[in-house]
């Protein structure tokens, strides 16, 4: 008996141990992120078709915070009416899809999930771009504005892609996946064809550009509303970290659990639409960002969403930092796409994940 109390004291201890090093080792990784973030952002600053050094930067920085007058020449209005608002909406729009990408594979109960592979932001693009044809972004038809006709778009989608799912009872992974995959392909079609009834080349040719991604339009008037967004979909989600962590084992677990799966999954339905039609009116659709980042984070701090979800933001807005600092600078004169660029990072990285599975089934 004592054995076996020892034994059931001891296996406690190790039990405990393990959450405790993954809160640690999620406390450390935030750390290295953040100064890692610092660094990109610098970097996105400095570089370019004109270069910056860093003191100027920071300097350029301290001045535009205080509200001084700008310093004689171009460099503070290319570092701080230019560089900056895009680096800063780049990690924010970064931060946003990886906690979209948590949120919606927690949802789904499918590590291949993400907003682009579902579906939703090809629904954003196309509410996005009606108000747009529409006259509604300015205020027009319907008197919806752009987020708002984004996150009509992206609601409506997500919702058809999971009714599609669920027909004829059950939940299968594979098939809301495929579902997602054919109903955003279905509406990114319907999205180029509104765009080339416009009939201005030029304003055809941007609207193209926007939809593989692009934060080229970046201001500090465009930067408060994703911000406001991520920051309250950050709070959301961490409030329903535990009720995330039970969805994983099933609904009926989580019911068992004391889980409103129904609310839940309504709630997490609008907070993830509302995100990501907001963040694909400022950026355009950016794919796989929130299918890799969920899983990188996963194998450093482990699947529980009170850890999972900060770091994910932390290295959601890392990557797509840097990834806008490449398509500004690869090619001499000119500017890649954003969701170019994660398209040749993000397709490998699908084709692995797929790889995986397969050899475990």
């Amino acid at each position: 008996m004592a054995t076996l109390a020892t034994a059931r004291k001891g296996g406690g201890r190790d039990d405990d141990r393990e959450p405790r090093a993954r809160t640690v080792r999620a406390g450390w990784a935030c750390l290295a992120l953040a100064a890692a973030l610092l660094a990109a952002l610098t970097a996105s600053v400095c570089l370019g078709s004109t270069r910056v050094p860093v003191s100027d930067v920071w300097s350029a920085v301290v001045r535009g915070v205080s509200g001084a007058e700008p310093a004689p020449g171009t460099q503070d209005l290319i570092v701080w009416r230019l560089r900056v608002p895009r680096a800063l909406l780049a990690a924010v729009v970064g931060a946003g899809l990886g906690l979209v990408g948590t949120a919606v594979q927690a949802l789904v109960r499918n590590p291949l999930a993400d907003p682009y592979l579902l579906g939703i932001s090809s629904g954003a693009s196309l509410g996005a771009v009606s108000a747009i044809v529409l006259g509604a972004g300015a205020g027009g038809a319907l008197g919806l504005g752009l987020s708002s006709a984004a996150f009509a778009g992206a609601l409506a989608s997500f919702t058809l892609v999971w009714a599609f799912a669920r027909r004829g009872g059950g939940f299968r992974p594979l098939r809301l996946v495929l579902a997602g995959v054919g109903i955003g392909q279905f509406l990114s079609g319907f999205t180029h064809y509104l765009v080339l009834q416009t009939g201005d080349e030029q304003q055809t040719h941007g609207a193209l550009f926007w939809l593989m991604g692009s934060l080229g339009g970046a201001q500090w008037s465009t930067l408060a509303l994703p911000a406001a967004a991520v920051l309250l979909g950050l709070l959301v989600l961490l409030g329903r970290a535990r009720a995330l962590n039970a969805m994983l084992m099933g609904d009926e677990t989580a019911a068992g659990l004391g889980v409103d799966v129904g609310r839940l999954r309504r709630e997490l339905f609008v907070a993830t639409s509302m995100l990501t039609g907001v963040l694909v009116a400022v950026s355009g659709a950016i794919g796989f960002v929130g299918l890799m980042v969920p899983h990188a984070c996963r194998m450093v701090v482990g699947g529980d969403h009170r850890r999972l979800l900060p770091v994910s933001a932390l290295f959601g807005a890392l990557l797509l930092t840097v990834v806008d600092l490449v398509a500004r600078t690869a090619l001499p004169d000119q500017e890649l796409p954003v969701g170019v660029v994660t398209s040749l990072i993000g397709a490998p990285a699908l084709l692995y994940l797929l790889d995986r599975r397969l050899e475990r089934t």
